[in-house]
């Protein structure tokens, strides 16, 4: 089996709203916003990215907390790498943390506030609140905006 062909099969096809990465909120070798970053750049390696992308700010975010390069991650994750295997690639590349250090860190940004966040970044989500976050819908932080547009809360 292909490399690509592997990928495709752990990859989830963002296109048409037919799947949807993982929530900012779950965890992969222990780091939230890792198993979204993981999700979203397989979608990109085999065309199947949608409206998502892949390095963006909140995938920054995690990636210079860990000290991950993301072209190191691409690359790994091209040769279709399982979420095990990922995990481990993690364990072993990132900046060495305690649990003490990376926990508060996963809260810190459980908690983020969009008052928080690069004004850039805020100024770009007010447009995208409007755009894809129900009306009723109160964000109260910046992993729920993602949340309510994926229909998870």
């Amino acid at each position: 089996m292909e490399d690509l062909d592997k990928v495709r099969l752990l990859a989830p096809d963002l296109r048409d709203n037919k799947a949807f990465p993982r929530s900012s909120r779950a965890t992969l070798a222990d780091y939230v916003i890792a198993a979204r970053v993981v999700d979203k750049c397989r979608a990109d390696l085999v065309g199947q990215i949608g409206d998502y992308d892949t390095n963006c700010p909140l995938d920054k975010i995690w990636l210079e907390f860990a000290g991950i390069n993301y072209d190191e991650l691409r690359a790994f994750l091209a040769t279709g790498a399982s979420d095990e295997q990922v995990e481990s690639w993690i364990r072993e590349r990132a900046k060495q943390q305690t649990r003490e250090e990376i926990i508060p860190w996963n809260n810190q940004q459980r908690d983020r506030r969009l008052s928080d966040v690069p004004v850039d970044l805020q100024v770009y989500m007010e447009d995208y609140i409007k755009q894809y976050v129900p009306r009723n819908k109160v964000v109260y932080t910046l992993f729920d905006i993602y949340d309510y547009e994926e229909e998870r809360l």
